[in-house]
């Protein structure tokens, strides 16, 4: 799929292993991600067996220490796999962000020493699929104003009330729940504050179910989205997530990583809308010269360029400084995810323009990225809270390095 050696630039592959997984990901995607892409994005249908094989390659646990089956793999290596993936398939590659990222990533960081033994090896192998559950049908970026509860019960946290717009919520047609999401939930206040903690729930729990898998979405098609239903569920003490009120923490630690990689999957959509209009400008003509001739046609594509490799750099300079145990990289989690997604949306907007006709179908490729890259100014944190992240970091930093 590409026309340029990506490769040989060491900012993107720092080390001889990284080079490696570019590589081994790229071939994954070209012989068995690339091929399915179009159908499952019109059947709106997310393929399990080729997520699973996502295990066999040592992706799905890629930041996960060896002992529990992952990679120990860093975040520039979460970078690459993520953009690798979306410049075939970027629903694909949300399930695998919403599994590795917000569901292994977090309980690998977060969880205790048997929580790790117990949960980790089946989720890096692809047995078991996870998600996590914070947004709810009335509130998103507003987390403390969750009104999904959890009570102590003796031996047990009983939680109530409802998650929206799960990736990974359900599996199939048949509105299975995942084998596991980390659900987050007040349990309680302290100093006058909601308490928010973190409590892994299993699909077998009493009171654990899917409301409904949400269809017709713009894009992202090929991953599922589902509404989930606490009902009197129960959960064993032993699943709740570091201490009662941890989750603020969970999250602070946990959405470095969320956001660099959701920016990344905006490198995969805008390279490959990049690649696709540039080969088209080559061969398509017009009045006797073909289309990258014309001053129109070469702005396009020109600001495309230079607007994914500003992006592309600054998102692995951030996952080069990112360390993923102690963090420190929230201002510039929120900057690389701010700039990356409108570039990509703006990126894949071009190409349509540059493809004209064929632009606007599906065959084309770039109609689907265009859906796709929308999602990347909403999920993960809209581009406006980006902006009010960075804004009260500056006043809190008082300079800027």
């Amino acid at each position: 799929m590409s026309q340029v050696d990506w490769q040989k630039m060491d900012l993107f592959n720092p080390t001889e292993e990284h080079k490696m997984l570019r590589q081994m990901v790229a071939d994954f995607v070209e012989t068995e991600v690339e091929p399915q892409a179009l159908e499952q994005d019109r059947k709106e249908l997310f393929n399990l067996p080729l997520f699973r094989r996502l295990g066999e390659l040592g992706l799905l646990g890629i930041t996960v220490g060896e002992a529990y089956g992952g990679s120990a793999m860093d975040a520039v290596a979460a970078v690459i796999a993520h953009e690798e993936l979306s410049a075939s398939d970027p629903g694909f590659c949300l399930a695998y962000l919403a599994h590795s990222m917000l569901c292994v990533n977090n309980i690998y960081m977060n969880g205790s020493e048997a929580q790790k033994q117990q949960l980790l090896p089946k989720l890096c192998s692809g047995e078991w699929v996870g998600c996590m559950a914070m947004s709810e049908p009335h509130v998103g970026t507003d987390v403390l104003g969750m009104k999904t509860t959890a009570e102590r019960q003796g031996d047990h946290y009983t939680l109530n009330g409802r998650k929206m717009w799960i990736t990974n919520g359900t599996l199939d047609e048949n509105q299975a729940p995942a084998d596991v999401v980390l659900v987050y939930a007040k349990s309680g206040e302290s100093k006058g504050r909601p308490q928010i903690s973190t409590f892994v729930v299993e699909k077998e729990h009493k009171g654990y179910s899917v409301g409904q898998k949400i269809k017709d979405k713009t894009g992202m098609r090929a991953s599922n989205t589902a509404e989930l239903v606490f009902e009197n569920c129960e959960v064993p003490v032993t699943h709740l997530l570091g201490q009662e009120g941890d989750s603020l923490k969970h999250m602070m630690r946990n959405l470095e990583i969320e956001r660099l990689t959701l920016a990344a999957m905006s490198l995969g959509l805008a390279r490959r809308s990049l690649e696709v209009m540039n080969r088209y400008a080559q061969e398509r003509e017009a009045f006797g010269h073909s289309l990258n001739h014309f001053g129109q046609i070469q702005k396009h594509i020109g600001d495309s360029y230079a607007e994914w490799m500003a992006c592309r750099t600054y998102v692995y300079d951030t996952a080069r400084r990112l360390d993923l145990q102690e963090g420190g990289q929230r201002l510039d989690s929120d900057g690389v995810k701010l700039v990356a997604s409108t570039m990509g949306k703006n990126v894949a907007d071009r190409a349509m323009q540059v493809l004209g006709g064929y632009g606007y179908v599906g065959e084309y490729v770039v109609e689907r990225l265009w859906r796709d890259a929308k999602l990347l100014e909403i999920g993960g944190g809209t581009i406006e809270a980006h902006q009010k992240n960075i804004t009260r970091d500056l006043v809190r930093l008082n300079s800027i390095n």
